[in-house]
């Protein structure tokens, strides 16, 4: 997508002022006056960007911030992806014939016994190209959407009700995301799992385009849709609610006594859990997903049909391995690139003082 589209959609969605918040000199907690607080987002979010002068590289919600989120986006998603392109593969190959590949590690042996160790990097171009442009929509537009839907809430139900805005907001990130991603999974998938019709992304685009024409590389959207957009919700819902009860419940320390390192190594846990629902949870769409772009001219509902329901589980395991060390990683290497970046990172939400007195004026009538 253009940068000029790009930078109309976020400012279409967020004409009003951002969040501003300075730092007095010489102190690294003190909030100075706030003109530009948008009266939407939730209090813990101010808290979050009192830094020390000069050290944030831009404004929580400002236009550059959400710019960056999709470059650690796309870092983390094309990079880990890459990284378990083996994995990705194996997997695939048992989802539409397990009678050959029976396991992953059977079918790690036969892979490299019939093409040899590069076998197992088969489809990388297409994998590294398609999941860095997801990558860019899925955390970019996640931390967009979930802005603008607090934004509609206010401020105190943005806190009571901050499960359903991960959820909605990840679902939302994610039709695009898909949108972004699709030609390249087709591409990937018909490499590795249709033996003898490409190595490479330069050899199937022509194919598929001259077998099926451009709807070759779309027509497992939906599916993917299916797929991608549960699973997206639950890693983003999961990760934020694991990563809170985490810091509330099982860190000995606040999160701001703990050391970068120190919080990515409970960004690295939490994304970890969330990765083993994210797994089962889109497991059977990613099956569908898989032999339909095997099988020429069938449609999602003839192939989830032809499999039948335990057939839509084959590969559940060696997928529950790689998503939940996938999922791990990018929510490691996308808190890292923060780091790096020097993006904002709010802490887990905290009740707003006004709901707070607000209970504590229920408690004490009764």
């Amino acid at each position: 997508m253009p940068s000029a589209l790009i930078d109309a959609m976020f400012n279409s969605l967020f004409n009003s002022p951002f969040v501003s918040v300075k730092c007095e000199p010489n102190s690294q907690t003190q909030l100075s006056a706030l003109p530009k607080r948008s009266p939407f987002l939730p209090h813990h979010r101010f808290v979050a960007a009192a830094v020390a002068p000069g050290e944030e590289s831009c404004e929580f919600g400002s236009l550059k911030y959400f710019q960056l989120c999709m470059i650690g986006g796309i870092i983390s998603c094309g990079s880990t992806h890459l990284l378990m392109t083996p994995l990705d593969l194996v997997k695939c190959r048992l989802q539409v014939d397990k009678a050959k590949y029976k396991n992953l590690i059977t079918g790690m042996k036969i892979t490299v016994k019939e093409e040899g160790i590069r076998g197992l990097a088969k489809g990388w171009a297409p994998t590294l190209f398609g999941y860095s442009a997801q990558g860019a929509f899925k955390f970019g537009f996640y931390e967009m959407f979930k802005v603008y839907y607090s934004k509609i809430l206010g401020e105190e139900n943005a806190y009571l009700y901050r499960t359903y805005i991960y959820l909605v907001a990840s679902a939302s990130a994610e039709f695009f995301a898909d949108i972004a991603l699709c030609p390249m999974e087709a591409v990937k998938v018909k490499i590795q799992t249709s033996a003898g019709f490409a190595n490479t992304l330069r050899e199937a685009v022509p194919k598929m385009t001259a077998e099926e024409g451009l709807m070759a590389f779309y027509k497992g959207l939906v599916p993917l849709w299916m797929r991608q957009i549960p699973y997206t919700m639950m890693k983003f819902a999961c990760f934020e609610v694991t990563l809170e009860m985490l810091y509330k419940h099982v860190v000995p320390k606040p999160r701001a006594e703990c050391s970068k390192g120190e919080q990515l190594i409970v960004t690295f846990a939490a994304g970890y859990i969330a990765g083993v629902f994210c797994a089962i949870v889109s497991h059977p769409a990613d099956v569908v997903v898989s032999k339909l772009n095997q099988a020429k001219g069938s449609t999602a509902l003839e192939v989830a049909k032809s499999l039948g329901f335990m057939g839509m589980w084959a590969g559940l395991i060696p997928r529950i391995i790689m998503i939940g060390t996938l999922t791990a990683l990018q929510w490691f290497v996308y808190d890292g690139v923060k780091v790096a970046l020097r993006i904002p990172r709010p802490p887990p939400p905290e009740m707003p003082a006004s709901l707070k007195a607000k209970l504590a004026a229920s408690d004490g009538k009764k």
